[in-house]
């Protein structure tokens, strides 16, 4: 049987931006039975419900996508206490090691790679509105997705931390900012997708060059031998 390990709600609830409409998306990660990954038969990576929005990734997984420096399954790790639903002691743990899984160039390469997908869709929805019910509600939830990116992104390559739950003058200037592309001013994103490229130089920033693989091998390792009984392997 799987163990949820670590979870809690994300997305824009986490954020401070959710609006009346807005959908609560919870994130987190689980360990499978250790007999089971080392068995024939390939381990569910992850589990993906709806009503509620829930992901859950398998440990080896989830590590293995944050190394890469994925956004969304970063912010788990930095949640404040309150929005925490699962915390077992493999998953404090696990926050204890955050940093570990963090480099300058994936966090660079990650926050500002999700920022341009965001400008990608917005220029797409402007270009085709017909395609779509609701342009202007479509264009200004990219914009703000992609202003709370390079907000983030910039805090945790240049000081190491990540606020996750923005503060409210904060979260003002973005739902301004998602107003007004959705109104047509795409050269303030693209203003903005710059402003935030040059602060965030090539071998700037507080990170490490490259992650520290080792804390977070010996964390998977743990919890592989907390999950393993032998008695489960069957004659």
């Amino acid at each position: 049987m799987n163990t949820v390990l670590l979870s809690g709600i994300v997305g824009s609830t986490a954020y401070g931006l959710a609006r009346p409409d807005s959908d609560v998306d919870r994130l987190g990660v689980f360990a499978a039975p250790t007999t089971a990954v080392l068995g024939l038969d390939p381990v569910k990576e992850s589990v993906v419900t709806t009503r509620p929005d829930s992901t859950m990734h398998e440990a080896g997984h989830y590590a293995g996508l944050l190394l890469g420096g994925n956004p969304s399954l970063t912010e788990l790790l930095w949640l404040p206490e309150d929005l925490y639903e699962t915390v077992t002691p493999l998953g404090e743990e696990l926050i204890g090691v955050r940093g570990a899984f963090l480099c300058r160039r994936r966090v660079r390469d990650s926050y500002l790679g999700f920022a341009r997908q965001q400008l990608g869709r917005i220029n797409k929805a402007l270009k085709n509105p017909a395609k779509l019910g609701n342009p202007a509600g479509a264009v200004a939830k990219s914009a703000r997705h992609m202003a709370r990116l390079l907000h983030q992104g910039r805090e945790l390559y240049t000081t190491g931390q990540l606020t996750v739950r923005l503060d409210a003058d904060t979260a003002t200037g973005i739902h301004e900012f998602g107003r007004g592309v959705a109104a047509g001013d795409t050269e303030r994103a693209a203003a903005l997708l710059a402003e935030i490229d040059r602060a965030m130089p090539m071998g700037g920033g507080v990170l490490p060059t490259t992650p520290d693989k080792s804390r977070v091998q010996d964390w998977i390792l743990r919890v592989r031998e907390a999950h393993w009984t032998p008695q489960e392997i069957s004659a």
